[in-house]
C-alpha cells in the first residue's frame, strides 16, 4: 500500500483553502486544513504533515511568527502563499526557514510544481544520503526510506504515517538508544504531552504489526525509563 503524502494548508481564506484543498487531493495528497496558527500548531504537532502551505495574514498570529516557531523543531517543507508582494516579506519568510514563496494569486500548475520541488529538496523526505543509499535491513523486517514501504518476510506492512515516522526515526539510528523526550520532539514537536502515552500507543500499534509476539520483540526494544532501541541494521 503506497504512503500518501500529507499537506497542512494553513488559510483563514475560505476560497482559497478549498481551491488548494481540492486540487492537492485531485492529486494523491491527503489535506488537513485550519483556519488559525492556532489550530495549525496543533495539527502540525497532532498529525505530522510532510509538507506545510502557510498564509503569513492569519487572524490569531503573523505567519512569520508562526514560521520561525515552528523552524525551532521541525524541518518539514514549508510553502508561503501570500498576497504581500513586498521583497522584504519574502525575503523575511525566506530567511525565517521557508522553502519557497508563492505569491496570491496563483495557478494549479505553479502550486503542484513549487510543492514537488519542495519535496525534492526536503531533507527530511529524502533523508541524508547515507541513509537513502540502501534500505534498513535486519532479520526479516526491510524498510525502505527512498520508496517509504515497510516488508516483513517480503510482505508489505501497512502502517500510518506516524507509524512510518517513529519507525525510520529509530531505523537510521539503529543500535542506538533513543530516549523518549527526543522522539517525541521530533516526531510531535516541542508542545507534545510529555507523559509518553501517544507515544506508547503507537509503538504497541508497531509492535502488534511487526513481532510475533509483542511482549518478546525481536525488532524495537524498550529501555525501561528511557526510550527505544531498534536492532541493529546488519548490512551497517
Amino acid at each position: 500500500m503506497s504512503y500518501k503524502l500529507s499537506v497542512l494548508i494553513i488559510e483563514d481564506e475560505k476560497n482559497i483553502s478549498s481551491f488548494i484543498c481540492t486540487t492537492l487531493t485531485n492529486q494523491g495528497y491527503k489535506v488537513l486544513k485550519a483556519a488559525t496558527g492556532k489550530e495549525g500548531l496543533s495539527l502540525l504537532t497532532s498529525q505530522c504533515p510532510d509538507i506545510l502551505l502557510l498564509d503569513l495574514g492569519l487572524p490569531d498570529m503573523d505567519g512569520i511568527c508562526l514560521l520561525k516557531e515552528v523552524r525551532t523543531w521541525s524541518e518539514l517543507p514549508i510553502l508561503v502563499i501570500s498576497a504581500r508582494i513586498q521583497e522584504n516579506e519574502k525575503v523575511q519568510a525566506l530567511d525565517m526557514g521557508a522553502d519557497d514563496y508563492i505569491t496570491k494569486p496563483f495557478g494549479t500548475k505553479e502550486l503542484l510544481a513549487r510543492i514537488r520541488t519542495a519535496i525534492r529538496h526536503s531533507k527530511r523526505l529524502n533523508f541524508d544520503p547515507k541513509f537513502v543509499q540502501k534500505p534498513y535491513h535486519a532479520l526479516d523486517l526491510t524498510i525502505d526510506f527512498e520508496k517509504r514501504r515497510v516488508l516483513l518476510k517480503e510482505k508489505e506492512i501497512h502502517l500510518t504515517a506516524v507509524e512510518f515516522k517513529l519507525v525510520s526515526l529509530l531505523a537510521q539510528q539503529s543500535g542506538k538508544v533513543l530516549t523518549y523526550d527526543y522522539i517525541i520532539t521530533q516526531i510531535w514537536g516541542p508542545y507534545a504531552d510529555k507523559n509518553n502515552r501517544i507515544l506508547r500507543v503507537n509503538m504497541a500499534n508497531i509492535r502488534r504489526k511487526l513481532e510475533v509476539n509483542p511482549a518478546e520483540p525481536v525488532y524495537i526494544f524498550t529501555e525501561i525509563g528511557i526510550g527505544y532501541r531498534m536492532i541493529e541494521d546488519k548490512l551497517s
